[in-house]
């Protein structure tokens, strides 16, 4: 079920990169038990202006794929903020990276500090 929850939170995608939220890094907790779904989630900046639109587009598509869900719960988080570091290898090739963080061009997101990547 966990697995499923993923797959499917990763058909959403970052408006501006087309590459899906969670290989984004952008979904911080995804679960799935009795109680229900819950999910938080960040944007790649506090003042972007995709986030209203992205909050929408998952809780559709949950409530929309797990109908038997006993409740679901979605949260915009801004702590800890998104930075490169977060990026799944698979969205590093996508954007023609190389896999390690530290190779990844600085200007994107040049105003965010780097943090340790956390996958």
């Amino acid at each position: 079920m966990q697995d499923d929850l993923t797959h499917i939170l990763n058909e959403i995608e970052d408006p501006e990169l087309g590459i899906g939220i969670v290989d984004m890094g952008m979904v911080y907790r995804a679960d799935w038990s009795a109680t229900g779904i819950e999910v938080e989630f960040t944007t790649t900046s506090a003042a972007c202006p995709f986030a209203e639109a992205l909050l929408q587009q998952i809780n559709d598509i949950l409530r929309h794929r797990f109908r038997e869900a006993a409740s679901i719960r979605v949260r915009r988080v801004l702590h800890p903020p998104w930075t490169v570091e977060r990026l799944s290898d698979q969205a590093r090739r996508k954007l023609g990276w190389s896999e390690t963080a530290t190779e990844s061009p600085e200007h994107f997101c040049s105003d965010v500090a780097p943090a340790s990547r956390k996958n």
